[in-house]
């Protein structure tokens, strides 16, 4: 049977939900971080946790495993995060954070949904989970 390419593990009221009392701005924000995920990965599976407002993005539906990034609403800003992030190239210099594992931008605008290298980032964030989904 054929790969998917279509969005088939998606949780659109899940989603929803977690933007419904955001700023419009800030959902808009997120939602746009959501379409770029979807644009990457089509078959992207998504998983909501509506208490911690956030959003997860993988390979697969296990977190600690296949997931690459997650999207968390903030007041003035969305958080979009990458699970392996400090394995990541950088080259534009975006990435924010000081653990081993774990890195963010923080988007402002729509605006920064346009930003060289994030795109890639986010590329780069399936390929390498994919990579270490196949090791383990």
């Amino acid at each position: 049977m054929p790969k998917s390419t279509t969005a088939t593990h998606l949780n659109q009221p899940g989603f929803d939900e977690v933007v419904a009392t955001c700023d419009p701005a800030i959902a808009a924000i997120a939602r746009g971080a959501r379409k770029l995920v979807i644009d990457v990965l089509p078959e992207v599976h998504e998983v909501v946790w509506t208490r911690q407002r956030n959003v997860g993005y993988g390979v697969g539906p296990k977190k600690q495993s296949e997931h690459f990034c997650w999207i968390s609403p903030a007041s003035k800003h969305v958080t979009f995060g990458f699970n392996c992030g400090a394995q990541l190239a950088d080259p534009k210099n975006m990435l924010e954070g000081t653990g081993n594992a774990f890195r963010h931008v923080k988007l402002s605008s729509l605006a920064d949904l346009d930003k060289p290298g994030l795109r890639a980032l986010v590329v780069a964030a399936v390929k390498q989970r994919r990579r270490s989904a196949v090791d383990a």
